[in-house]
């Protein structure tokens, strides 16, 4: 099984343009994201794939692997199954640029989760993290899961519901990290954007309207992403 890992870098970020090349104790964000996904040694091969010249010139300047987007994307899915299309690959696994903190425990779990897939019934495999706080922030995406931990929905508003007050139903937070088999991650390259996923503007729900099977996995890890500069300079302290 050939397993890469994918990181989408996209220049013109809605709250922070350029974020990923933002200096970061002396390297750029996506420099530290691209060198802890590689120093795993979980992966047979780590590229970046980006639709900026200047990213590209970056990571070819610290020796990374890149691959420049030819098309325009809506979501990192796009952009990611762009690049793998004709890579000889199995399994890929999207990890955000701007995830300086990366560990590689929860990469290996989701590795994990096709490894033990001997039917091949798996077409997706994601993170989950329980959530007390920020369960009514639509910023926060909330996914709930059958008995199987497969995903049943995601959502902005808070799931499941607690309609009486004593039954205190776990809430989880989606991980925005994924692990595609290759050939789901065309499929969805390849169909119009879904209903439900337009309504909530939330890329996995186009997999579950399609009648794929999307694993979680519970995870304790919680990422620092840097969308604002306010999150680059509480990230500086944390490296310090």
């Amino acid at each position: 099984m050939k397993i890469i890992a994918a990181i989408p870098a996209r220049y013109d970020a809605s709250r922070f343009p350029g974020k990923l090349l933002a200096d970061l104790c002396g390297k750029p964000v996506i420099q530290h994201t691209y060198e802890k996904v590689h120093q795993s040694g979980l992966f047979d091969r780590v590229i970046i794939v980006t639709d900026s010249d200047e990213i590209a010139s970056v990571v070819t300047g610290f020796g990374g692997d890149v691959i420049r987007s030819q098309k325009e994307h809506d979501c990192g899915s796009d952009r990611i199954a762009e690049a793998v299309f004709d890579l000889d690959v199995d399994i890929v696994i999207n990890v955000q640029g701007d995830e300086p903190f990366i560990r590689p425990e929860g990469l290996s779990s989701l590795i994990q989760v096709f490894k033990s897939d001997q039917n091949q019934d798996v077409d997706l495999a994601s993170l989950m993290i329980p959530i007390t706080e920020e369960i009514n922030n639509p910023n926060v995406v909330k996914v709930i899961t059958d008995l199987c931990n497969r995903a049943l929905y995601f959502s902005r508003s808070a799931i499941p519901h607690q309609r009486v007050q004593e039954n205190h139903a776990t809430v989880y937070k989606h991980v925005g990290v994924y692990a595609f088999r290759k050939n789901a991650l065309i499929d969805f390259y390849d169909h119009d954007i879904t209903p439900l996923e337009e309504a909530e503007k939330i890329e996995a729900i186009r997999y579950l309207e399609m009648g794929k099977t999307i694993q979680m996995v519970e995870t304790q890890f919680e990422g620092v992403g840097i969308d604002t500069v306010e999150d680059l300079e509480r990230a500086k302290k944390l490296m310090d």
